[in-house]
């Protein structure tokens, strides 16, 4: 038996030498100077409209924000077989993002201008698994508490399709004065 090198990824089993390729692109993603004067539902606002781009892990992970209000934001995004773990079911990390996106934005959503989050909690339930030909799943976060250094927020996936919790989570995110500007 000839050893694979460590460099060059294991052909899938039963799949002969075939091997996938995926490309992705994304826009520069926004930065502080270009939320400047917007609270974060308007920068979020301007996600789902198009007029700003969505964050660069969405295009990797193959999900988007679709709608954002005050205390809410919702993603959905595809399973597919680039996301699979070597169990054949969608890795546990792609819910997760999924999760920490919708729940972190329903706190942005809830933010004046320049304030910012960041997760300092997140904790995780997955209840059934996620295999690559699973239909869309569609993630809401809600926001449970905001103050003025900390917020709250949970959020659950479900099928499109079906209408079945894959996941839900918890965060607890801090809430802090966006850095100065130059």
């Amino acid at each position: 038996m000839t050893p694979v090198p460590a460099t060059a990824p294991a052909a899938p089993r039963g799949t002969g030498s075939a091997v996938r390729t995926r490309t992705h692109t994304w826009a520069a993603p926004t930065s502080y100077a270009d939320g400047a004067g917007l609270s974060g539902l308007e920068v979020l606002q301007l996600c789902v409209e198009g007029r700003f781009p969505q964050a660069p892990i969405c295009g990797t992970l193959g999900f988007r924000l679709v709608a954002a209000e005050c205390g809410r934001a919702v993603f959905e995004g595809e399973p597919a077989e680039h996301l699979l773990n070597p169990m054949g079911t969608v890795h546990g990390g792609f819910l997760a993002t999924l999760l920490d996106s919708a729940l972190g934005s329903a706190v942005m959503s809830t933010l004046p201008v320049g304030r910012a989050y960041t997760t300092i909690q997140l904790g995780v339930h997955m209840v059934r698994p996620v295999f690559m030909d699973t239909p869309t799943l569609r993630c809401e976060g809600t926001v449970v508490h905001a103050g003025r250094t900390t917020a709250t927020a949970e959020a659950r996936v479900v099928g499109t399709a079906d209408g079945k919790l894959y996941a839900h989570a918890t965060t607890t995110c801090a809430i802090f004065a966006l850095p100065e500007q130059a």
